[in-house]
C-alpha cells in the first residue's frame, strides 16, 4: 500500500477503530493545525500572491501573527501526543511535517505586486469559522447519528471547497461583469439613493428578498432545463449532506450563479456594509442548509429555509424531485407551487436517481460535456 493510502486509511478509520485515547483525534487536529500554519505562512510571506485585497489589511496585526504561533505550538503539541497514544504514527508524523513546513518557511514577506491573486487566507478564515463552527454541531446534533465527519466522498468535496476559495479573483470578475454593465447603461440614481438611506437591518432583508427571487428562478431554470441540469446535477451528485457538501458546484454554475443573483444586490444601491453582512450570512446560511443537523425547526420553517427543508430539494426519492428551490425564504416555493415539507420526516436517500454521476472533481468537470449515461433498470 503507498504512503498516500496508508495516509488515507489511517485519516478515514471507522469510528470503532477510533475510540478516546487512540491518538485518532490528536493525530487529525495536529493535520488541521498544520495545514492552518502553513497556509498562513505561505499567506504571511507571499501576500500579493496568496492573500485577497480585502483580508490584506489584517495581515499586520498582532492578533493576525499570534493566530498563526498558536496553530505551531498546537500543531507539536498534538502530534506529539498523537505518537504517544497511537501505533500507527502516520497522522502524527505528517501533522509534524506541516508544522515544521510552517515554521521553515515564516519570515519577512517578500516585496513585489501581481496583478493575480489566490485567496490562501480566504480559504483558512473560511474553514476556521464555518467549519469549526458545523463540525462539533454535527456531532452533538446529528440528523444521521452513523455518518461520519470523514463520510464517503469528503475529499471531492473539501477540493470544491478549496478551489472556489482560492479562485476567489476570478469568481469575483464574473460576479462583477453583469452589474458593471448594468451599471453603466441604467441610470436610477433616485432609487439608489433612497436604498442607501435605509436603516441596514431593512437593507440586508431586502437584499436576500432580491437575491432569494432571482435565484429561485435560476434555481429552477438549472432544474428544468436539460442543457443546465447537466451543471447542477453535480451539486446533487452527493449522497451524503453535511456543511461542505454545499461546495460542490461546477465552476460553471458557481459563475452564472453569482452573477446573476448578485445583479439587485450590486445595482440598486445598497450600503457596501449591508452587502458585506448579507455575505457573511451566506457564508454560513449554505452551510447550515446542507448540515448533517437534527434540529427541530417547525416553528420557523414556513418561513426560513432549514436543513430539513433543503434535504428534500437534495432527496432522490420520487417524492422530492423539483421541489423547494428557495434559498432563504420559502415564499417563493409556496407561490409558484413547489413547496414540500412533509410533517416530521426527511428523505430516506441522496443523490441523483436514474443517472450515472462519476467520481472526482475533474470527471465531474467535464460531466456536462459528455454523452449522458443512464443506470441500468433495476431487476
Amino acid at each position: 500500500m503507498s504512503l498516500i493510502k496508508k495516509f488515507v486509511a489511517a485519516l478515514e478509520k471507522p469510528r470503532a477503530e477510533r475510540p478516546f485515547g487512540s491518538g485518532w483525534l490528536s493525530g487529525t487536529l495536529s493535520l488541521i493545525c498544520g495545514v492552518a500554519a502553513l497556509s498562513l505562512a505561505i499567506v504571511l510571506r507571499y501576500p500579493h500572491l496568496f492573500s485577497t485585497p480585502d483580508l490584506a489589511v489584517i495581515h499586520e496585526f498582532i492578533p493576525f501573527r499570534v493566530a498563526f504561533q498558536i496553530f505551531i505550538v498546537f500543531g507539536y503539541v498534538l502530534s506529539f501526543t498523537s505518537l504517544i497514544l497511537s501505533r500507527s504514527f502516520m497522522l502524527s508524523s505528517v501533522g509534524f511535517f506541516l508544522v515544521v513546513a510552517a515554521s521553515l518557511i515564516q519570515g519577512p514577506a517578500e516585496s513585489g505586486s501581481s496583478s493575480m491573486y489566490f485567496g490562501l487566507d480566504f480559504f483558512v478564515l473560511k474553514v476556521l469559522t464555518v467549519g469549526i463552527l458545523f463540525l462539533p454541531l454535527e456531532r452533538m446534533f446529528p440528523h444521521d447519528p452513523d455518518q461520519t465527519v470523514l463520510r464517503f466522498a469528503w475529499r471531492e468535496d473539501f477540493f470544491y471547497f478549496a478551489v472556489s476559495s482560492l479562485l476567489v479573483q476570478a469568481l469575483n470578475y464574473l460576479t462583477l461583469a453583469p452589474s458593471e454593465v448594468v451599471n453603466n447603461n441604467f441610470d436610477i440614481t433616485e432609487m439608489r439613493h433612497y436604498i442607501f438611506t435605509l436603516p441596514l437591518f431593512i437593507q440586508v432583508f431586502l437584499i436576500m428578498l432580491a437575491t432569494d427571487f432571482m435565484q429561485y428562478w435560476l434555481h429552477y431554470a438549472f432544474h428544468k432545463v436539460p442543457f443546465l441540469w447537466r451543471f447542477h446535477s453535480i451539486h446533487h451528485s452527493t449522497q451524503q449532506l453535511d456543511w461542505i457538501a454545499g461546495a460542490r458546484m461546477h465552476f460553471f454554475e458557481i459563475a452564472v450563479l453569482r452573477s446573476v443573483t448578485a445583479l439587485p444586490m450590486l445595482t440598486l444601491g445598497f450600503d457596501p456594509a449591508a452587502i458585506q453582512v448579507y455575505l457573511i450570512i451566506v457564508y454560513f446560511y449554505s452551510a447550515l442548509v446542507h448540515s448533517n443537523l437534527g434540529f427541530n425547526l417547525s416553528f420557523i420553517e414556513r418561513w426560513l429555509v432549514t436543513p430539513r427543508f433543503h434535504h428534500w430539494h437534495h432527496g432522490s426519492e420520487r417524492e422530492a424531485i423539483d421541489i423547494n428551490f428557495a434559498i432563504h425564504f420559502p415564499l417563493f416555493d409556496w407561490l409558484f407551487g413547489t413547496y414540500h415539507m412533509p410533517e416530521d420526516r426527511w428523505p430516506d436517500k441522496y443523490g441523483v436517481a436514474g443517472e450515472d454521476m462519476p467520481k472526482g472533481y475533474f470527471k465531474q468537470f467535464l460531466h456536462p460535456f459528455r454523452p449522458k449515461k443512464k443506470l441500468p433498470p433495476a431487476e
